[in-house]
């Protein structure tokens, strides 16, 4: 999951991008509410995470914004004030959520995981397909009852297959799920950890499709594909 984080304190920023990056997201930062909106006018996230307080144009002005040009990803505001009336302003004005400050980065996390469920359509923090279930509040995989250990990027490319089982996924949401403006991860180094998983989940009667020119799609392993074939292209980490 690719998060957008407007904070213009620097050092909360850096803490807020660590701590949400050991977690398993890719965080882009900026640091007012214009450059927030240049980036949304050309990239796209799954949630943003925006404090109230920035300078020239404030966070709610923003999420204003956003919302009036269309743009329905989730927005968690985070602010030092605490009045009932600013947080019933910030969720009148489009937020979906709403945390004061100081705050624990625990509830943070679990508030994300909330709306992203919500923006998925999803009701449970277990995201499950046959024989497989991902457990996203305790980070954990199972199929069969067995662990199944994941690494960080691992787990996010099976979490965003898992949203949109038994649709496919595209290759380009994959790599931005993946990735921000630190690093760049290639469309080969996608197909490694597609074929990492696939070994992973056929031992459990899941099956990882490819469907030419698009991306990937989970699939119980007894299932055909008219419009995919397992890819066998192989890779090395």
């Amino acid at each position: 999951m690719r998060l957008l984080l407007v904070e213009d304190d620097v050092m909360l920023a850096s803490g807020i991008k660590l701590g949400l990056c050991d977690a398993g997201y890719a965080v882009d930062w900026v640091g007012s509410a214009e450059r927030a909106e240049e980036v949304l006018q050309s990239e796209s996230f799954d949630a943003a995470i925006i404090d109230i307080g920035l300078p020239k144009t404030d966070g709610l002005a923003l999420t204003r914004k956003l919302r009036s040009r269309g743009l329905a990803m989730p927005v968690l505001i985070l602010t030092a004030r605490d009045a009932l009336q600013d947080r019933v302003q910030g969720l009148d004005l489009g937020a979906d959520d709403y945390m004061v400050k100081p705050f624990e980065l625990p509830e943070l996390l679990a508030r994300l995981r909330a709306l992203l469920r919500r923006s998925q359509a999803a009701t449970s923090a277990v995201l499950s397909f046959g024989a497989l279930e991902l457990d996203s509040a305790n980070r954990q995989a199972r199929a069969n009852g067995q662990l199944i250990e994941l690494g960080p990027r691992e787990w996010t490319v099976m979490e965003y297959l898992l949203i949109h089982a038994p649709k496919p996924a595209s290759k380009d949401k994959l790599l931005a799920a993946l990735t921000g403006w630190d690093k760049e991860i290639t469309p080969n180094a996608i197909e490694v950890y597609i074929s990492r998983l696939r070994g992973k989940l056929e031992p459990h009667g899941i099956a990882l499709r490819s469907i030419r020119g698009f991306g990937y799609r989970l699939e119980l392993a007894n299932t055909s594909s008219a419009d995919g074939a397992p890819d066998t292209s192989s890779a090395s980490a």
